[in-house]
């Protein structure tokens, strides 16, 4: 029976999540498989990869093939380093130890570059927060200064209003105060006229 590790899809639509298995080749993507060794999540950055490395190891020392994708996880997390270590200790080129040193040396040096990873990702995060942020701030004082700006302005407007209504009322009283002095001299002269006929 030929046997494939490969992955088995789960999760939502929109939302996979991935169970690395090993199952016959002729079985469906979603149909029975032989063991579940790990999972897979490529929605989290970087992807959240969960793997039983010497289960891994001891089912391709049995002859099982992995896909291409299952061949990039597992070469991800050291199956198949351990794998090519175990097979140079079978021949007696290295011993057990020195396998395990060896192993370990690259398990460090592959966390080291997952770590820089990571950070690098929570700078590139932060840098956004914070170009976010300052931009956000530029347009709250753009705001404001407009807000300002527009006060006086409308200050402005109402005082050239008051001014101007002003001279119109002074206009009105004084051509009213006019005709009534024009009235009042008119009146006047008759007035004397008619007490210098009653004086006569």
């Amino acid at each position: 029976m030929p046997v494939k590790i490969r992955l088995q899809r789960r999760g939502k639509k929109g939302k996979p999540y991935f169970w690395i298995i090993a199952a016959d080749s002729r079985s469906p993507r979603d149909g029975k498989y032989l063991e579940k060794i790990g999972f897979y999540n490529p929605t989290t950055n970087p992807a959240q990869i969960d793997l039983n490395v010497d289960k891994a190891v001891e089912w391709l020392q049995n002859g099982a093939q992995p896909t291409d994708t299952a061949r990039a996880i597992l070469s991800y997390k050291g199956a198949l380093m351990k794998n090519h270590l175990a097979g140079g200790v079978r021949k007696g080129a290295l011993t057990e130890e020195q396998a395990e040193t060896k192993f370990n040396e690259w398990l460090d040096s592959k966390k080291g570059s997952i770590d820089h990873k990571k950070a690098t990702l929570s700078d590139a995060q932060q840098k956004v927060k914070a170009e976010a942020l300052a931009a956000e701030k530029a347009v709250n004082e753009k705001r404001t200064a407009d807000a300002i700006a527009a006060a006086p302005a409308e200050e402005v407007v109402e005082e050239t209003e008051a001014t101007t209504e002003t001279p119109v009322e002074e206009t009105a009283k004084t051509i009213d105060d006019v005709a009534a002095e024009a009235k009042a001299e008119t009146e006047t002269p008759a007035a004397e006229a008619k007490e210098d006929e009653k004086e006569a």
